[in-house]
């Protein structure tokens, strides 16, 4: 089987350590994974009371992490931000609500949202005015593409822009003024905490009533609630992570280039880089016991999560190291 074909499992979401195991049954442990852009350092999660895992969450704690989460977003509404279970969530909701609607999106996307709006117009932004319902990425994943929040306001219709990365760049951020355009967040990402599944949809008070009917009464977890107050309320902490986090990516960028690879976008929890032998360095690697994300829509590329250590910095390095001596 060859290195295509074999990848395959891996092509369309990160995380899959399951398969990656099953497929280099011999690779190194354990297993550095690159292969999603979550933060590999998660915010330290509060002591509960032991007593939050024996009661329905309150609808009061619900709306207390509504409105830490506007207050760190800027929104100056709490009730236009709802709490989801997860982005991806969201995105399938959003689709139940304007299934009515020509949808387009700008490619490429995350795959959730062409799994939605399947027959979606995939688009440039050259004919974004063009459309109903336009669906984007701001910045994008996989390849960083970042639109200035004064452009995405000049468009008509109903915008969906997916800010899942765009807690480490916050002037990217459409949600101080979004002129009605409806806004995903993801907590999980930037916190680096996505087991607990909490994401955010902020939109107009009429979106933001169907989605809290369709959710019912009790969206998320009582520990999501208290860890993301917590998180949201702790701006102290936000400052020095997105510090850290930039100092990371630099130092990503060095090695990869140093390895041979182009890089050709990414955002600050994670790069893209190409190479004419992309299929043949994710193997190597794979076999190292390093993941990393490939692409089944172009094989010359690769997309590397920040490293959690320096001796997972290391192990990359050396692993790269070793495959160009082949």
């Amino acid at each position: 089987m060859n290195a295509r074909s074999t990848a395959d499992p891996f092509r369309f979401h990160g995380g899959r350590l399951a398969a990656a195991a099953a497929h280099f049954d011999r690779a190194r442990q354990p297993w550095v994974d690159l292969s999603t852009g979550i933060c590999p350092w998660a915010y330290p999660v509060p002591d509960h009371d032991p007593a939050i895992w024996h009661h329905l969450p309150e609808p009061e704690e619900l709306e207390q992490l509504e409105a830490a989460a506007a207050e760190s977003f800027g929104v100056p509404d709490p009730d236009e931000v709802v709490a989801v279970p997860g982005s991806d969530i969201a995105i399938r909701l959003l689709g139940t609500i304007f299934s009515d609607r020509a949808a387009a999106m700008l490619t490429p996307i995350y795959s959730g949202h062409r799994a939605t709006w399947p027959d979606a117009a995939e688009i440039t932004m050259d004919d974004a005015a063009h459309h109903d319902l336009l669906i984007l990425a701001n910045p994008n994943n996989p390849d960083g593409r970042k639109i200035a929040p004064e452009r995405l306001r000049e468009l008509p219709g109903q915008l969906i822009v997916d800010e899942a990365f765009a807690d480490t760049d916050p002037e990217i951020s459409l949600l101080r003024d979004r002129a009605g355009a409806i806004v995903l967040r993801s907590f999980g990402k930037f916190f680096g905490l996505p087991g607990i599944r909490l994401g955010f949809v902020i939109a107009d008070l009429p979106v933001a009533h169907q989605l809290r009917q369709l959710l019912g009464d009790w969206p998320v977890s009582s520990s999501a609630i208290a860890i993301g107050t917590s998180a949201y309320r702790d701006q102290t902490w936000q400052h020095h992570h997105r510090q850290r986090i930039s100092c990371a990516a630099n130092a990503l960028d060095h090695l990869l280039e140093q390895a041979g690879l182009e890089i050709v976008g990414g955002a600050s929890l994670f790069r893209l880089a190409t190479h004419n032998q992309a299929s043949e360095i994710f193997e190597h690697l794979g076999q190292s016991g390093i993941l990393v994300r490939p692409f089944a829509t172009d094989e010359r590329q690769l997309r590397f999560g920040l490293p959690a250590s320096d001796a997972d910095r290391d192990r990359l390095t050396k692993a790269l190291q070793d495959w160009r001596q082949k």
